[in-house]
This record gives C-alpha cells, structure tokens and sequence, in this order.
C-alpha cells in the first residue's frame, strides 16, 4: 500500500486516451524490437543507435482514437492502491503540489494515460515508446502496460513505487523545460558525462527528492496522499532505475558500449535518485559538475 486508503485524489486532471491499437504485420519480435522498445524510456528519443543496423519486423503503428476522457474511478486513495490508471493520475496532484513549492510560475504538464497508442506533439505515444515527456505540448504520457514488460524484459519489480518513481521522472523532465535547462543544455551526443545522460540523471535526481518528501503533500482536508514509503518499496523503485540504465539495456544484446549511453548506467542512475532522496532538488544539478563526479 502507497497511499492513504482515505486521501481524496479526485481533483486529478488525468485523461484517458487512445485503444484499439493494432501492429501492422503481426507486431515487432525479437532482441533488437525490445532494445527498440526499452532504450526510449523516460524520453520518448529514438535510441536505435545504440545497437548499430538491429531492426524489427518493419511494422507499422497504427495510432489509435485521440478522444480522452476523465479517469472516473479514481476517488480515493483506496482507489489508486489498487489500480495502475488511478495510481498515475494521483501521483500527478502530489507531484505537481511538490513543484508548486519550489518552482515560481509552475504550471501543470497535461497526464495522458495511454490506451494503445495516441499521436502527440512529439509522435506517437503507447507501450512500444514507453513513458515519456513531450515539451512541445507539455505533456506526460504514460501507458500502464510498459510496466508489465519492464517485468518481463527487465526484471524490474515495477511495484507501487517504482511506477511513481516512473512518473516523478517524467514531471522531472517538464520542470526542466519550464526552466530552461532542456534550451540551455541541448543534445551535445551521446556518452556517459553527455547533456542527455545529465538530462536524465538530473531528472531521477528530482524523482527522488519528490520521494523523500512525498509525505508532504497533502489533499484539501490536510490529509497525506502518500504513506512513507517501506525499505522493500525504495529497493524497489531502485531497482527501477537499475533496471533502466543504458548498461543493462545494452547487456541484453551481449555488448556495453559507454560512448553510446544517452540515459546513464544504471549505478549512475540509482546514485542520483538516491542523493535527491537524501537531499532535495538543490543536491541535483548535473550540468554544474565535471563529468568524473557523475
């Protein structure tokens, strides 16, 4: 259990959107459609690169319905323990509380829950892309499926946690548009101290100072959104940013090439989730530091 089972999360903004999806041709297969799939999470970035001419099937995603609709079952906090959807777009009123606090000027990004696939301002959006923000339309998009395959491609626990580790490092990802940093520190190529990999390690920074202070936010009648979480809960959202590190990834087709990493290793990730979970947002600047400290 994450949330208070009595914590009203029906103020939430989230939609849901897209279904029906189809995969041209029987959908992708094989190790170089999962590296496709798993090495664009968090950012929605085509990292194909990473293992040189490795291709799927050459199908083609269909986009689904771009209608949404509100996310009607989710009341309480009884409500988000006990569904993925809810889980998302209650998390998003506790995260976007912790930014109003420390951001002047914060505005919400919108929370897609993704159904199959939806078309954005930066592309499609569905399981196959994984969660990832798009600054063009200041958007979150999130389908709850990516979570079973980080299980099963992974080994990703990808319990309660570490789902909302997922979506506080996206909300990351908007705060670093909203203040400058994504304009201030463009693509400069890929390697282990390269803006992406900063980009990336900074907004686990910030996931983890959302977490250790995620008791914090509370609903209008003063009550917590979220109970403190349990050692088992921070080892598994841990093991979340482990299991998304460029290295990892990389091992599932039997090489690690650093010079091509745009995300981090994953002891570089869990490092620095851990030092905003000990710290606060001010512990996370990874742009300001020589690239050995990273």
């Amino acid at each position: 259990m994450t949330f208070n089972p009595n914590a009203n999360v029906g103020g939430n903004r989230a939609r849901r959107r897209g279904r029906n999806t189809a995969i041209a041709g029987g959908g992708i297969v094989g190790l170089g459609a999962i590296v496709v799939l798993l090495f664009s999470v968090f950012t929605g970035v085509d990292l194909t690169g990473l293992l040189g001419n490795t291709t799927g099937s050459g199908s083609a995603l269909q986009p689904g319905s771009n209608s949404s609709a509100p996310i009607t079952e989710c009341e309480t906090g009884t409500d988000a323990n006990e569904n993925d959807d809810c889980r998302m777009a209650a998390g998003s009123l506790a995260v976007n509380q912790f930014w109003e606090e420390r951001v002047e000027g914060y505005r919400e990004p919108t929370l897609t829950i993704v159904e199959g696939a939806t078309s954005t301002g930066c592309g499609t959006a569905s399981n196959t892309v994984g969660p990832f923000y798009c600054p063009a339309d200041e958007g979150v998009y999130i389908d709850p499926d990516f979570f079973a395959m980080m299980r099963t491609q992974l080994g990703a626990s990808a319990n309660e946690l570490a789902q909302l580790y997922i979506l506080a490092h996206e909300y990351g990802h908007h705060v670093q548009n909203l203040v400058g940093a994504m304009q201030a520190y463009p693509n400069n190529g890929t390697g282990p101290a390269s803006n992406g990999v900063r980009m990336e390690l900074q907004a686990d920074c910030y996931a983890g100072a959302w977490v250790g202070a995620m008791t914090e936010q509370t609903d209008a009648n003063g009550v917590a959104y979220l109970q403190a979480p349990t050692e088992q809960q921070l080892a598994d959202a841990l093991n979340a940013t482990e299991s998304v590190g460029d290295d990892h990834i990389q091992e599932q087709s039997g090489f690690v090439n650093p010079e091509s990493w745009t995300h981090g290793s994953s002891e570089q990730r869990q490092a620095w989730f851990t030092r905003g979970y000990q710290n606060d947002v001010g512990a996370c600047d990874t742009f300001g530091i020589d690239g050995s400290e990273l």
